[in-house]
Protein backbone atom coordinates (compact mmCIF):
# COMPACT_ATOMS: atom_id res chain seq x y z
CA UNK A 1 0.00 0.00 0.00
CA UNK A 2 0.96 3.52 -1.01
CA UNK A 3 -0.38 6.36 0.06
CA UNK A 4 0.24 10.12 -0.83
CA UNK A 5 -2.12 13.17 0.20
CA UNK A 6 -5.38 12.16 -0.70
CA UNK A 7 -4.37 9.33 -2.49
CA UNK A 8 -4.24 5.70 -1.40
CA UNK A 9 -2.31 3.10 -3.93
CA UNK A 10 -3.57 -0.87 -3.03
CA UNK A 11 -1.71 -3.26 -4.48
CA UNK A 12 -3.87 -6.32 -5.47
CA UNK A 13 -2.22 -9.59 -7.00
CA UNK A 14 -3.83 -11.89 -8.83
CA UNK A 15 -4.70 -15.85 -8.10
CA UNK A 16 -4.96 -17.37 -11.38
CA UNK A 17 -1.83 -15.85 -13.15
CA UNK A 18 1.03 -13.38 -11.58
CA UNK A 19 -0.21 -10.28 -12.22
CA UNK A 20 -0.82 -7.14 -10.29
CA UNK A 21 -3.84 -4.68 -10.29
CA UNK A 22 -4.24 -1.49 -8.11
CA UNK A 23 -6.40 0.64 -6.58
CA UNK A 24 -6.51 3.94 -6.44
CA UNK A 25 -8.48 5.34 -3.77
CA UNK A 26 -8.89 8.90 -3.71
CA UNK A 27 -11.52 10.77 -1.20
CA UNK A 28 -14.30 10.11 -3.10
CA UNK A 29 -13.72 7.03 -5.46
CA UNK A 30 -11.76 4.04 -6.56
CA UNK A 31 -10.00 3.78 -9.87
CA UNK A 32 -8.56 0.43 -10.95
CA UNK A 33 -5.73 0.48 -13.04
CA UNK A 34 -5.10 -2.78 -15.27
CA UNK A 35 -8.11 -5.88 -13.90
CA UNK A 36 -5.63 -9.20 -14.37
CA UNK A 37 -6.81 -12.05 -16.60
CA UNK A 38 -9.27 -14.23 -15.15
CA UNK A 39 -13.09 -14.14 -13.95
CA UNK A 40 -12.14 -15.06 -10.27
CA UNK A 41 -9.59 -12.08 -9.80
CA UNK A 42 -11.61 -9.69 -11.55
CA UNK A 43 -14.58 -10.56 -8.89
CA UNK A 44 -12.11 -10.57 -5.76
CA UNK A 45 -10.54 -7.49 -7.17
CA UNK A 46 -14.34 -6.00 -7.27
CA UNK A 47 -14.78 -7.17 -3.87
CA UNK A 48 -11.32 -5.69 -2.66
CA UNK A 49 -12.89 -2.18 -3.97
CA UNK A 50 -16.27 -2.87 -2.25
CA UNK A 51 -14.29 -3.40 0.76
CA UNK A 52 -13.12 0.79 0.66
CA UNK A 53 -16.61 1.26 0.51
CA UNK A 54 -16.56 3.91 -2.29
CA UNK A 55 -17.68 3.84 -5.64
CA UNK A 56 -15.87 2.84 -8.72
CA UNK A 57 -14.87 5.98 -10.83
CA UNK A 58 -12.88 3.81 -13.61
CA UNK A 59 -10.72 1.34 -14.92
CA UNK A 60 -7.64 2.09 -16.89
CA UNK A 61 -5.75 -0.23 -19.24
CA UNK A 62 -2.11 0.60 -19.24
CA UNK A 63 -1.35 -2.24 -22.18
CA UNK A 64 -2.89 -4.42 -24.84
CA UNK A 65 -1.55 -7.68 -23.27
CA UNK A 66 -5.01 -10.06 -21.72
CA UNK A 67 -3.71 -10.46 -18.30
CA UNK A 68 -4.33 -6.96 -17.75
CA UNK A 69 -8.05 -6.96 -19.64
CA UNK A 70 -9.21 -9.77 -18.95
CA UNK A 71 -11.02 -9.22 -15.75
CA UNK A 72 -12.73 -6.17 -16.44
CA UNK A 73 -16.22 -7.90 -17.60
CA UNK A 74 -16.34 -9.63 -13.87
CA UNK A 75 -15.03 -6.95 -12.20
CA UNK A 76 -17.48 -4.32 -13.38
CA UNK A 77 -20.40 -7.39 -13.01
CA UNK A 78 -22.81 -5.11 -15.64
CA UNK A 79 -21.82 -1.76 -14.22
CA UNK A 80 -21.84 1.27 -16.26
CA UNK A 81 -18.38 2.90 -15.66
CA UNK A 82 -15.52 4.24 -18.21
CA UNK A 83 -12.93 2.34 -19.31
CA UNK A 84 -9.80 4.26 -20.03
CA UNK A 85 -6.80 3.73 -22.57
CA UNK A 86 -4.65 5.25 -25.32
CA UNK A 87 -6.15 4.48 -29.00
CA UNK A 88 -3.41 1.93 -29.70
CA UNK A 89 -4.31 -0.07 -26.68
CA UNK A 90 -7.87 -0.38 -27.60
CA UNK A 91 -7.17 -1.03 -31.44
CA UNK A 92 -4.96 -4.17 -30.02
CA UNK A 93 -7.49 -5.25 -28.08
CA UNK A 94 -10.16 -5.15 -30.26
CA UNK A 95 -8.42 -6.36 -33.45
CA UNK A 96 -6.60 -9.74 -31.28
CA UNK A 97 -9.75 -10.36 -29.75
CA UNK A 98 -10.50 -13.36 -31.94
CA UNK A 99 -7.13 -14.75 -31.63
CA UNK A 100 -6.81 -14.29 -27.82
CA UNK A 101 -10.20 -16.37 -27.53
CA UNK A 102 -8.59 -19.38 -29.33
CA UNK A 103 -5.31 -19.43 -27.50
CA UNK A 104 -6.95 -18.68 -24.05
CA UNK A 105 -9.79 -20.70 -23.95
CA UNK A 106 -7.98 -23.94 -24.08
CA UNK A 107 -5.61 -23.08 -21.23
CA UNK A 108 -8.15 -21.08 -18.66
CA UNK A 109 -11.47 -22.34 -19.90
CA UNK A 110 -14.22 -19.95 -18.34
CA UNK A 111 -11.23 -18.39 -16.27
CA UNK A 112 -11.01 -16.64 -19.60
CA UNK A 113 -14.31 -14.26 -19.64
CA UNK A 114 -16.99 -15.44 -22.45
CA UNK A 115 -17.23 -11.30 -23.42
CA UNK A 116 -14.82 -9.30 -22.88
CA UNK A 117 -15.56 -5.30 -22.19
CA UNK A 118 -13.18 -3.23 -24.01
CA UNK A 119 -12.16 0.44 -23.28
CA UNK A 120 -15.45 3.00 -24.23
CA UNK A 121 -12.54 6.52 -23.05
CA UNK A 122 -10.19 6.71 -25.49
CA UNK A 123 -7.36 9.32 -24.52
CA UNK A 124 -4.33 10.75 -26.00
CA UNK A 125 -0.71 10.81 -25.40
CA UNK A 126 0.25 14.22 -23.36
CA UNK A 127 -3.20 14.28 -22.21
CA UNK A 128 -4.19 14.93 -18.37
CA UNK A 129 -7.63 12.80 -17.62
CA UNK A 130 -8.94 13.88 -13.86
CA UNK A 131 -11.15 11.14 -12.64
CA UNK A 132 -13.10 12.12 -9.58
CA UNK A 133 -10.11 14.11 -7.78
CA UNK A 134 -6.98 11.93 -9.15
CA UNK A 135 -5.01 13.26 -12.25
CA UNK A 136 -3.21 11.24 -14.92
CA UNK A 137 -0.76 12.27 -17.20
CA UNK A 138 -0.65 9.80 -19.86
CA UNK A 139 2.28 8.92 -22.32
CA UNK A 140 1.59 6.64 -25.34
CA UNK A 141 4.61 4.69 -25.99
CA UNK A 142 3.41 2.72 -28.89
CA UNK A 143 4.86 -1.09 -28.96
CA UNK A 144 6.83 -2.04 -26.64
CA UNK A 145 6.76 -5.11 -24.37
CA UNK A 146 3.57 -5.56 -25.92
CA UNK A 147 1.74 -4.32 -29.47
CA UNK A 148 0.75 -1.05 -27.08
CA UNK A 149 2.24 0.22 -24.38
CA UNK A 150 1.25 3.43 -22.06
CA UNK A 151 2.00 5.28 -18.91
CA UNK A 152 -0.37 6.84 -16.61
CA UNK A 153 1.47 9.37 -14.01
CA UNK A 154 -0.25 10.23 -10.88
CA UNK A 155 0.13 14.22 -10.71
CA UNK A 156 -0.10 16.22 -7.37
CA UNK A 157 0.16 13.74 -4.79
CA UNK A 158 3.70 14.66 -3.46
CA UNK A 159 6.37 12.04 -4.89
CA UNK A 160 5.72 10.48 -8.41
CA UNK A 161 4.10 8.16 -9.20
CA UNK A 162 3.48 5.98 -11.91
CA UNK A 163 1.80 2.97 -13.80
CA UNK A 164 3.90 1.09 -16.33
CA UNK A 165 2.11 -2.01 -17.09
CA UNK A 166 4.72 -3.95 -18.60
CA UNK A 167 7.48 -1.47 -19.16
CA UNK A 168 9.66 -2.86 -16.35
CA UNK A 169 9.64 -5.95 -14.35
CA UNK A 170 10.15 -6.25 -11.03
CA UNK A 171 13.37 -8.41 -11.41
CA UNK A 172 11.38 -11.42 -13.13
CA UNK A 173 11.63 -13.09 -16.10
CA UNK A 174 10.04 -11.21 -19.16
CA UNK A 175 8.22 -11.60 -22.32
CA UNK A 176 9.60 -11.02 -25.42
CA UNK A 177 7.42 -12.58 -27.95
CA UNK A 178 5.77 -10.09 -29.46
CA UNK A 179 8.91 -8.96 -30.79
CA UNK A 180 9.27 -5.45 -30.50
CA UNK A 181 12.45 -5.48 -28.49
CA UNK A 182 14.13 -2.51 -30.42
CA UNK A 183 10.45 -0.11 -29.08
CA UNK A 184 11.08 -1.55 -25.73
CA UNK A 185 14.17 -0.38 -25.69
CA UNK A 186 13.56 2.90 -26.68
CA UNK A 187 10.67 3.08 -24.50
CA UNK A 188 12.65 2.63 -21.43
CA UNK A 189 15.23 5.18 -22.97
CA UNK A 190 12.29 7.39 -23.02
CA UNK A 191 11.33 7.14 -19.82
CA UNK A 192 14.46 7.32 -18.06
CA UNK A 193 14.37 10.48 -19.68
CA UNK A 194 11.11 11.59 -18.48
CA UNK A 195 10.22 10.54 -15.63
CA UNK A 196 11.53 12.55 -12.24
CA UNK A 197 14.51 10.45 -10.47
CA UNK A 198 12.48 9.67 -7.33
CA UNK A 199 9.36 8.37 -9.46
CA UNK A 200 7.66 4.75 -7.66
CA UNK A 201 6.83 2.53 -10.90
CA UNK A 202 3.96 0.69 -10.27
CA UNK A 203 4.43 -2.35 -12.66
CA UNK A 204 1.97 -5.57 -13.58
CA UNK A 205 4.34 -7.75 -12.28
CA UNK A 206 5.78 -7.58 -8.30
CA UNK A 207 6.35 -4.82 -6.06
CA UNK A 208 6.54 -1.53 -6.42
CA UNK A 209 9.84 -0.07 -7.05
CA UNK A 210 11.02 3.81 -6.19
CA UNK A 211 13.57 5.46 -8.56
CA UNK A 212 14.35 4.68 -12.33
CA UNK A 213 17.62 2.46 -11.48
CA UNK A 214 15.47 -0.76 -12.80
CA UNK A 215 15.03 0.95 -16.59
CA UNK A 216 18.50 0.04 -16.77
CA UNK A 217 17.95 -3.31 -14.71
CA UNK A 218 15.39 -4.07 -17.66
CA UNK A 219 17.13 -3.01 -20.50
CA UNK A 220 20.60 -5.20 -19.38
CA UNK A 221 17.66 -7.99 -19.43
CA UNK A 222 16.27 -7.35 -23.05
CA UNK A 223 20.03 -7.08 -24.56
CA UNK A 224 21.29 -10.21 -22.60
CA UNK A 225 18.38 -12.37 -24.09
CA UNK A 226 19.18 -11.08 -28.05
CA UNK A 227 22.33 -11.98 -27.57
CA UNK A 228 22.46 -15.00 -25.72
CA UNK A 229 19.66 -15.72 -28.36
CA UNK A 230 21.87 -14.91 -31.67
CA UNK A 231 25.17 -16.55 -29.90
CA UNK A 232 22.97 -19.95 -29.35
CA UNK A 233 21.12 -19.88 -32.63
CA UNK A 234 24.31 -20.47 -34.64
CA UNK A 235 25.55 -23.19 -33.13
CA UNK A 236 25.02 -26.46 -35.36
CA UNK A 237 24.47 -28.40 -31.93
CA UNK A 238 22.03 -26.01 -30.38
CA UNK A 239 17.90 -26.20 -32.07
CA UNK A 240 14.96 -26.91 -30.92
CA UNK A 241 15.33 -28.14 -27.26
CA UNK A 242 19.16 -27.89 -27.18
CA UNK A 243 18.65 -23.82 -28.02
CA UNK A 244 15.94 -23.43 -25.17
CA UNK A 245 17.54 -25.11 -22.76
CA UNK A 246 20.90 -23.17 -23.54
CA UNK A 247 19.16 -19.55 -23.78
CA UNK A 248 17.18 -20.84 -20.52
CA UNK A 249 20.88 -21.52 -19.01
CA UNK A 250 22.41 -18.65 -19.76
CA UNK A 251 19.03 -16.24 -18.52
CA UNK A 252 19.20 -17.64 -15.23
CA UNK A 253 22.68 -16.93 -14.92
CA UNK A 254 21.58 -13.44 -15.39
CA UNK A 255 18.69 -13.67 -13.13
CA UNK A 256 18.86 -16.86 -10.83
CA UNK A 257 14.89 -17.13 -10.29
CA UNK A 258 12.17 -18.90 -11.73
CA UNK A 259 9.90 -15.66 -11.31
CA UNK A 260 8.17 -15.80 -14.55
CA UNK A 261 10.82 -17.80 -16.64
CA UNK A 262 7.81 -19.59 -18.74
CA UNK A 263 7.41 -16.02 -20.83
CA UNK A 264 11.32 -15.93 -21.16
CA UNK A 265 10.79 -19.45 -22.63
CA UNK A 266 7.93 -18.85 -24.59
CA UNK A 267 9.69 -15.90 -26.20
CA UNK A 268 12.95 -17.99 -27.53
CA UNK A 269 10.93 -19.03 -31.28
CA UNK A 270 9.23 -16.17 -31.52
CA UNK A 271 12.20 -13.97 -31.08
CA UNK A 272 14.45 -16.19 -33.41
CA UNK A 273 11.73 -15.18 -36.03
CA UNK A 274 11.70 -12.01 -35.64
CA UNK A 275 15.69 -11.23 -35.65
CA UNK A 276 16.13 -14.24 -38.54
CA UNK A 277 17.93 -16.61 -36.90
CA UNK A 278 18.65 -20.28 -38.17
CA UNK A 279 16.43 -23.15 -37.51
CA UNK A 280 16.42 -26.04 -37.05
CA UNK A 281 18.11 -27.80 -40.35
CA UNK A 282 20.07 -24.26 -40.40
CA UNK A 283 17.66 -22.52 -42.12
CA UNK A 284 17.70 -18.74 -42.28
CA UNK A 285 14.18 -17.34 -40.57
CA UNK A 286 13.10 -14.26 -43.08
CA UNK A 287 12.65 -11.82 -39.66
CA UNK A 288 9.20 -10.49 -39.04
CA UNK A 289 7.99 -7.60 -40.40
Amino acid sequence: MSTESHVTIHRFEASLFPVNAYLVETRTGVVVVDATLGVTDGRALRARVEALKKPLAAVVITHSHPDHYGGVTSLLDGSDVPIYAVAGVDEVIRRDDAVKERILRPMFGNEWAVARTFPNRIVCGGEHVQIEDAVFAVTDLGPGESPHDSVWRLESVGAPQAFVGDLVYSHMHAFLADGFFDHWLANLERANRELPADTTLFMGHGQPVAGLDILQWQTNYIQRFVDVLRTAAERDDLQGDALADAVTAAMKEFLPSDDLLFLMQLSIEPMRTRLGLRGEKGAVNAAAP
